[in-house]
């Protein structure tokens, strides 16, 4: 198939993508239009269906599987698809992977680093806490390696949960070493634990797609009801530390503007801040360098200003 990252002006566009949304909209001359939004692993795609009363238009809705015929053009500076044809696929028309953004490194061998990180938290609470997600519980657990770490923006694909979670687990180690009056079993296991939420927040792919429960409330309160939820299972353990752990999980998007309930108040809670947001954006820009194919300057809206590639010397 040709995926949506590779369409150009001026292409034919004949083939299968996932339809993300559909609405209906009016021209100034009264006439009415769909607006429609495919998309498979690589992207999405603004598409118009200006004659909708045409045979060649049947009847889809949002997350279905579409074949399309259309013709793709620039307006405005954007790109988007002219569609005069479009049906339901079949499902022999299409493969899944096609629709699935994954990391590109191996899930298996990410976790394993998980689980090697939470070796190295000695305390013997936070390291109960630890195993009871990250070993004991199988349905957090399989959740935890498919899930996305964004909608868009970073680690927006599945497995990106998994790597954005060990990147910022990885990032606060070296703080530790770096920083000695930084507490390393609390800071390792909050860098663990800091995102679980998102296992909620995030409806499964290909959706991708926030959750009622993910609109209401949001990862940062349901992780920390998730790990209020464990701690109960396990006797004695200290309050001030459970709420020492929760308030780095409250306080991970480093300011209130952010989304953050709270800001960071202890000096685990300014590394971790300060280790997801470098990991978010490292990832952010590598995602760019990667569907650039010029030097040219680009605006970025989570970079707030113009970035590019840097430029090969050799």
């Amino acid at each position: 198939m040709r995926y949506i990252k590779d369409i150009k002006d001026g292409n034919a566009v004949q083939d299968v993508y996932l339809c993300k949304t559909k609405n209906s909209a009016t021209t100034k001359n009264g006439k009415e239009y769909l607006n429609v939004i495919l998309g498979d692993k690589t992207g999405n795609v603004d598409c118009k269906i200006w004659n909708t009363d045409s045979a060649g238009i049947g009847d889809f809705e949002p997350m279905d599987y579409v074949f399309v015929n259309g013709e793709a053009k620039t307006f405005n500076g954007n790109l988007q698809v002219d569609i005069r044809q479009i049906r339901k696929a079949d499902a022999s028309e299409y493969n899944l992977e096609d629709f699935i953004p994954t990391s590109k490194k191996d899930v298996e061998e990410m976790y394993d680093a998980i689980l090697k990180c939470i070796s190295m938290v000695e305390n013997n609470y936070l390291h109960a806490l630890l195993e009871e997600f990250f070993v004991n519980d199988k349905e957090f657990i399989a959740a935890f390696k498919t899930s996305s770490a964004a909608k868009s923006i970073h680690h927006n694909f599945a497995g990106g949960l998994v790597e954005h979670t060990l990147g910022v687990a990885r990032l606060c180690s070296f703080y530790t070493k770096q920083y000695p009056a930084l507490n390393k079993d609390l800071l390792l296991t909050a860098a663990l634990c800091h995102d679980i939420g998102k296992i909620y927040e995030y409806s499964p792919f290909p959706e991708n797609d926030y959750t009622d429960e993910g609109n209401l409330l949001g990862h940062i309160v349901m992780g920390i009801e998730m790990i209020t939820e464990k701690i109960k299972e396990i006797p004695g353990f200290p309050k001030e530390l459970a709420n020492e752990l929760k308030h780095c999980i409250a306080a991970h998007h480093g300011k209130l503007e952010f989304g953050s309930p709270k800001k960071p108040s202890i000096i685990e809670a300014v590394a971790l801040s300060y280790a997801d947001d470098t990991d978010a954006k490292m990832q952010s820009f590598i995602q760019y360098i990667e569907d650039a194919d010029t030097y040219d300057w680009s605006y970025s809206k989570a970079f707030d200003g113009s970035i590019r590639m840097t430029k090969d010397f050799d």
